[in-house]
């Protein structure tokens, strides 16, 4: 993942912490053809520090036949994004020397994928993406709500995958490499944005994470 020094972030407990935020990562895989499917996943993290992410994919989708025993992937998680106006600079004033830039997060895990083909374990999978996303609800929805032949049915419909992580790196592009006074018109001029993706961003921009 291309980055200057300024804008990449290795710090683990960032990137981790962005993954769990985001959960939703595009699978890219080269073996057999290159492939790309957007799936939800669970990040699992081990006492000893190993990773892996957990996900599925539809059975009609073909992607997952060219994992086989364990292939090359990587995941790639994007967080918000948005258009940077060189209008937003002191030094647009000072200089005119400006220009658009784009800002982002990204954060991108790289490893061995292998089918998840214990059918406990893609359940155990399921219920934890499930509790996750229905905490907090009212009448928080549990994957042993549906009828238990009608689950049997849809989960033989999806292949479980795992991705061991082997190598995690990241990007916050938000102008750090920039003067404290054009940061904090980038901020100001994001935070002002109608997309709350801006929003997001503006609030990174004031106070991004360690590298």
């Amino acid at each position: 993942m291309y980055a200057i020094e300024a804008h990449r972030v290795r710090d683990r407990g960032a990137l981790v912490a962005a993954m769990r935020e985001l959960q939703f990562a595009a699978l890219f895989t080269g073996a057999g053809g290159l492939a790309c499917t957007q799936i939800p996943v669970v990040v699992d993290e081990a006492d000893d520090g190993r990773m892996r992410l957990l996900g599925h994919v539809a059975r009609a989708n073909p992607h997952w036949r060219a994992v086989g025993d364990g292939i090359p992937a990587l995941a790639l998680f994007q967080g918000p994004q948005a258009y940077v106006s060189p209008g937003w600079y002191a030094t647009k004033a000072e200089t005119g020397k400006v220009v658009p830039t784009w800002a982002y997060v990204a954060v991108e895990a790289k490893g061995t994928l292998r089918r998840l083909d214990d059918p406990a374990d893609v359940r155990t999978m399921l219920d934890r993406l499930t509790r996750r996303n229905e905490a907090g609800r009212p009448a928080p929805w549990a994957v042993s709500d549906a009828p238990a032949d009608y689950l049997e049915r849809m989960m033989r419909a999806i292949v479980g995958l795992v991705l061991e992580v082997e190598t995690l790196d990241g990007v916050w592009k938000l102008n750090q490499a920039k003067s404290a006074a054009d940061r904090a018109g980038t901020a100001a001029g994001l935070a002002g944005e109608a997309d709350p993706q801006a929003r997001a961003l503006a609030r990174l921009v004031e106070i991004p994470p360690r590298g």
